[in-house]
């Protein structure tokens, strides 16, 4: 991690992570409140208010942070699930023999056919209003494809090692082969997978929010700070261009710290 770009990234990302931890103690106002009765509207950013405020008289910088605290919540909450569901069924393709692999492998090819946004956007328009944790779940159960791919490739190559065929010729249970060899060294690979899909997850999830199908209002996430300017995104461009620059800057890191982690580990073992 001597790249500059990636200690950039880390630095954004560690900066990010601590701003939402503290995000009830460092806000200067809770996310819901409407200031001096709701007199003050829409203000530009200033000492008083350094990101401005929003047409309901709410601090945008408070409803930043606290709109980050769960949109990272979200997002991990749904990479965590994917990279459950994909690790489980990678695995299972890579060791069940042939039928399971090529079972498994279509139903994730037919799954990566259809468009995620797509079934993301059938799935949340079944459910009115979703909470956040059902947002996430979601948001997970339509992006475990490419680790169960990811894995599958991994695990195949796993089985072939030295260590791993050590193990197997000394008459270890299958069973723990696979968690004291084969788990442990799949995790790196999922390190890098999570990352990148951490930057996928994001933006997804304030896309959902912005077309009103996410986290609903009042509770503020990095999508739904932007609708309040909707139809007035030159006049209110304080309230788009902070969220915009949080969600950019954030997949940006996410993925440079990802593609690193993956390009280490590739070359570790060529």
């Amino acid at each position: 991690m001597t790249n500059p770009r990636v200690r950039r990234a880390l630095g954004w990302l560690a900066a990010a992570a601590v701003a939402a931890l503290v995000a009830p103690w460092f806000a200067p106002h809770p996310p819901y409140e409407i200031l001096a009765n709701g007199t003050l509207g829409a203000l530009p950013p200033s000492w008083a208010h350094p990101l401005g405020t929003d047409p309901l008289s709410r601090d945008v910088l408070s409803r930043l942070l606290f709109g980050a605290r769960l949109s990272a919540g979200i997002a991990l909450l749904a990479v965590t699930l994917a990279l459950g569901i994909g690790s489980i069924v990678g695995t299972v393709a890579a060791l069940g023999g042939r039928w399971m692999d090529v079972v498994l492998m279509r139903l994730t090819d037919a799954m990566l056919a259809f468009p995620r946004v797509l079934s993301l956007l059938l799935l949340v328009a079944s459910f009115p209003s979703p909470s956040p944790t059902r947002l996430a779940v979601l948001i997970g159960v339509t992006g475990w494809m490419s680790t169960a791919r990811l894995v599958r490739a991994e695990t195949r190559r796993l089985m072939v090692s030295d260590h791993v065929r050590a193990a197997a010729a000394v008459g270890l249970p299958p069973t723990r082969v696979l968690r004291r060899h084969l788990l442990p060294s799949l995790a790196p690979t999922l390190l890098a997978a999570g990352t990148i899909a951490l930057a996928a997850a994001i933006p997804l999830e304030a896309a959902l929010s912005f077309l009103g199908l996410g986290v609903a209002v009042p509770t503020p996430s990095l999508g739904n700070i932007i609708t309040d300017a909707q139809g007035q995104i030159l006049r209110l461009w304080w309230l788009v261009l902070f969220p915009v620059l949080t969600i950019i800057g954030s997949v940006f890191a996410l993925n440079a710290v990802g593609e690193t982690l993956l390009r280490a580990h590739r070359q570790e073992h060529e």
